[in-house]
């Protein structure tokens, strides 16, 4: 008898770090279903990258709209049209404007009761090392709080595993990775701006860019600005 594979929900936002968790799921014979997320963020050029992503994948893919929610989160740079985007290195302090406050928890606990509803045995994020500085929702901490709270709060029912495979990876490893993986980042949006290019001086954009730079590699994204990071 041929057993359907396994499947993995992952938390998918179209940018660098989710298009490599595709890629490495994938890799490992899951079936994926990826979840995005319209959370009222300022432009929706990575939820147009998710789905070209999912197309190349050819996994299953949805956007949940929680629009409404993100209504009442103002003053992140992410939801709120009148603060800045903040330029730099994603490490510095000015990056905290970027925080919507709870996101990931919001997010992945939504995956996780589909995922348990499909029986799914994975539920996935894409957080890295370079993001424990400046939000509290991607260090192992969290992961591991979170873990607990869904096997208790999903006690006999199906209880997927939470994992965070690149939580100790740099964005630098990351690259790497993506191209052991022939992941397409090229398809992948990274930018906080909803430009026709990747900006280039946003905070996601300069670690996107230094990335590729310390792996070696040749960075197929387009910037509008090619400054020194």
């Amino acid at each position: 008898m041929i057993r359907p594979h396994p499947l993995a929900v992952l938390a998918f936002s179209g940018g660098m770090d989710s298009t490599t968790l595709a890629a490495h799921y994938n890799a490992q014979g899951y079936a994926l279903l990826l979840l995005s997320v319209d959370y009222g963020q300022r432009h929706v050029r990575e939820l147009e990258a998710a789905r070209r992503i999912a197309a190349h994948y050819r996994a299953e893919h949805h956007v949940v709209d929680l629009t409404s929610v993100g209504a009442f989160m103002p003053g992140s740079a992410l939801t709120d049209g009148t603060v800045d985007v903040p330029e730099g290195h994603y490490a510095e302090a000015s990056m905290r404007a970027t925080v919507v406050p709870n996101r990931n928890a919001i997010l992945v606990n939504v995956a996780v009761g589909i995922a348990s509803a499909r029986a799914a045995g994975v539920v996935a994020l894409g957080i890295h090392a370079g993001d424990h500085a400046i939000y509290p929702d991607c260090r192992p901490a969290f992961i591991n709080a979170l873990q607990a709270s869904i096997t208790a709060s999903l006690e006999g029912f199906p209880t997927p595993i939470v994992e965070a495979p690149f939580v100790y990876l740099t964005k630098t490893d990351i690259a790497r990775l993506a191209a052991d993986l022939d992941a397409p980042l090229g398809m992948s949006w990274s930018c906080y701006n909803g430009g026709a290019l990747h900006c280039g001086r946003c905070g996601t954009c300069v670690e996107r860019r230094e990335a590729f730079t310390d792996a070696g590699l040749t960075d197929p994204t387009e910037y509008e600005a090619r400054g020194a990071a």
